[in-house]
């Protein structure tokens, strides 16, 4: 399986950015899920009611730039799990490998010299290593996805900053 690794340095600052990026993407916890069982549509009613901007949830942040406090120094780096429970059934009904990537990661750090990078694996490649065509076509649909969400929210973190 070859994986495309995607990399992009943006602009805004690493604040400022993931402002935008966590303000544009939903948020779900475990308790938004806890009546899947008894309420299944009322469930997947709720979950569409947490979908941001295209239709992504950010599931849970890890601030990995706080562990270099163990070596007293100070970096940014927020690793963000992000996806949304309804789009990856639609992969893991027909596979349930397809869990194995969902939810997607999305590392978003600064480097020496304090630029804000974003990065992640291409989703088509994560989930096309199935061969199952309904599986590729939903990890090309969160390709762009994905993409749309960072150049928004490095659009909405400019123009806050311009404001």
């Amino acid at each position: 399986m070859q994986v495309t690794h995607i990399s992009t340095i943006v602009k805004p600052g690493f604040t400022d950015f993931t402002n935008a990026f966590e303000k544009l993407a939903g948020r779900i916890t475990k308790s938004d899920v806890t009546n899947i069982v008894t309420d299944p549509e009322g469930t997947r009613r709720h979950i569409e009611t947490l979908q941001g901007y295209q239709d992504l949830i950010i599931f849970d942040i890890q601030d990995h730039g706080s562990l270099f406090n163990l070596i007293g120094e100070k970096r940014f780096a927020k690793q963000y799990l992000i996806g949304n429970p309804l789009i990856a059934f639609s992969m893991t009904r027909h596979d349930i490998r397809a869990a194995l990537y969902a939810p997607l990661r999305v590392l978003v750090y600064t480097d020496g010299q304090n630029r804000t990078t974003i990065e992640y694996d291409k989703p088509s490649d994560l989930f096309g290593q199935f061969g199952i065509p309904q599986i590729t076509e939903v990890g090309l649909g969160l390709d762009q996805k994905v993409e749309k969400l960072v150049e928004k929210a490095v659009e909405d973190s400019v123009s806050v900053k311009q404001q």
